[in-house]
Order: C-alpha cells, then sequence, then structure tokens
C-alpha cells in the first residue's frame, strides 16, 4: 500500500494515464521530440566503455531505441503510466514515484519525457536510484522549464483577466541538478539543449504536444478553453509569425546523468569548479 498522507499532489494521476494512453494510440514513441531525446541518450551511452546487461526503460520512446539497446545485447524490462503502451511490450505500468522493482535490479535505467509531469520528483529520482545496482547508470531526458514560451504568452493574452493554469509548472535545470545530489546520484550532471520550431498554426503545436504525452494534467485545476479564446491564441500566434508565414516556439530538453554510488567510483570535483566534464563522467572504464 502507499502512504497516502503526505503533501497534496499536484497532478491527477488518472488523468496522467488517460493522455499517456492517448499519447501511445498517436504516435507510440514515434513523435519527434522523444526520437531527439533518445537520439542523445545513445549517444551519451556511446560514451560509455563498459557493458550493461539489464535496463528499465520508462517512458514511450520508440522502437528505433529499444531496438539499438537489444543491439548492444541488453535486456529491456519497459514502464510506463500508460496501460496500453505497457500491454502492448508486456512492460509494467507504474509511475515513476511508485516503481514497483527490488532494490538493485537494474544496472542502467533510462528515462524519456516523463519526470517533468511525475507528483513526486524527488521521490522517483530517489526510487531510482535505489532500484540500480551499484554504479549503475541513469540517463534521463525531460521537458525543461523554458519550453513553450509562445505558447504560455499568447495563452495569457487571450484569457486577458482570468487567467487559469493550462500547461503544469516544468523543472528548471539547476532545481534538476540540485535534486539529482540531494537524492544520492554519484557524479550528477544535467544539462540542456534547446529547440526552436516554426509552426505555420497553432493547431500543429498542440498536436505536437499531445504526441508526447503532454497536456494539463493539473489536480483540482482544470478548466477548459473556452471556444473565443481558443480563436484568440490563434490569432495572437500567427501575429507573431515571420515573413514566411511561420511562429517560433522553443522546447527545452534537460538531460539527467548519474550514477548509483560505488566505492570505486572517482570523487568529483568540487561543485563550480568546471573541472568535471560530462564526457568524464560517461567514459569510465570497463569492468573486470
Amino acid at each position: 500500500m502507499h502512504d497516502t498522507s503526505g503533501p497534496e499532489e499536484l497532478f491527477d494521476r488518472a488523468r496522467r494515464r488517460h493522455f499517456r494512453d492517448r499519447a501511445f494510440s498517436r504516435s507510440q514513441g514515434r513523435d519527434f521530440i522523444s526520437e531527439i531525446m533518445a537520439k542523445e541518450i545513445l549517444d551519451r551511452l556511446s560514451l560509455v566503455k563498459r557493458e550493461f546487461k539489464k535496463c528499465l526503460l520508462i517512458g514511450q520512446a520508440g522502437p528505433n531505441l529499444r531496438l539499438a539497446l537489444t543491439k548492444l545485447n541488453i535486456n529491456i524490462v519497459t514502464a510506463d503510466a500508460s496501460l496500453m503502451f505497457a500491454d502492448s511490450l508486456g512492460g509494467v505500468q507504474c509511475d515513476e514515484d511508485r516503481l514497483p522493482f527490488a532494490d538493485h535490479s537494474f544496472d542502467l535505467i533510462i528515462n524519456i519525457a516523463t519526470l517533468d509531469s511525475v507528483n513526486d520528483l524527488p521521490g522517483a529520482l530517489a526510487l531510482a536510484r535505489r532500484v540500480l545496482s551499484p554504479d549503475g547508470l541513469f540517463l534521463a531526458s525531460l521537458i525543461g522549464a523554458e519550453s513553450l514560451t509562445t505558447l504560455k504568452m499568447v495563452m495569457m493574452e487571450a484569457e486577458g483577466d482570468r487567467i487559469s493554469a493550462h500547461v503544469h509548472p516544468q523543472i528548471d535545470i539547476r532545481t534538476a541538478g540540485d535534486l539529482m545530489a540531494r537524492v544520492g546520484f554519484a557524479l550528477p550532471v544535467v544539462d540542456s539543449d534547446r529547440l526552436y520550431l516554426r509552426y505555420a498554426n497553432i493547431d500543429k503545436l498542440v498536436s505536437d504536444i499531445r504526441d508526447l504525452g503532454s497536456a494539463n494534467i493539473l489536480k483540482d485545476k482544470v478548466r477548459s478553453l473556452p471556444h473565443n479564446v481558443y480563436l484568440k491564441m490563434k490569432q495572437g500566434f500567427q501575429d507573431r509569425a515571420d515573413s514566411e508565414g511561420k511562429t517560433t516556439e522553443q522546447i527545452e530538453l534537460v538531460y539527467l546523468c548519474g550514477w548509483a554510488p560505488h566505492p570505486d567510483q572517482p570523487t568529483p570535483a568540487r561543485r563550480g569548479s568546471g573541472q568535471m566534464s560530462l564526457k568524464t563522467v560517461l567514459n569510465k572504464p570497463s569492468e573486470d
């Protein structure tokens, strides 16, 4: 059983599962943002000079990532809040802050685009570290706080004095780094990249957001946008278009890397010294 006496949850778990199911029905993890994240995660994994045996893959990563891991002879267990996705691959339906796996079950965990909408992010990270074997690797990607700035602006302008939350709060890169260190990951590294996307209309942007599984899942704070407000949003979005009729939106992709503690790991440089690069952290020697 799970303790229900903790802090009030920000997100509606049932709504989150519903939107994750919808995302699977729409894109099955083949949305272009998830594909970009997966490719970057694989690039980072290729820097690691060791072999992994068992990976917990969280999120609706497309088949390319799973195929690449299989080619590395890594046994994969999939998990997601979506029952449809879990059933399709014989995986496990669960929330990231309620992982149903024994301690030290995996030597690799990869999370694609789910941590920004989990109720208990510190708990989710702590659980990930717990189910990793000593010296196991955690790699994750998520949508960061510097995302959808244009959409947020036109939404506020369209609603006027009746502003409501329609996009859930997202994690900034500094907070993510602090949480990684706080829950006990060794050699934590957090960095980010930005996508600048150009859209002819706001409908395509909203469609891409739904493909990723993102939507308004705030608990007890859901108010649908009136049609007239959405029309104002569409106009405000179009008013920002360039000479080619395209409006630019930005997506911040945040990447997390950390190791489950092990006595033989190198000691990180003092925080702020700038002497511990991502390449150094990932380029660990193979175990005998």
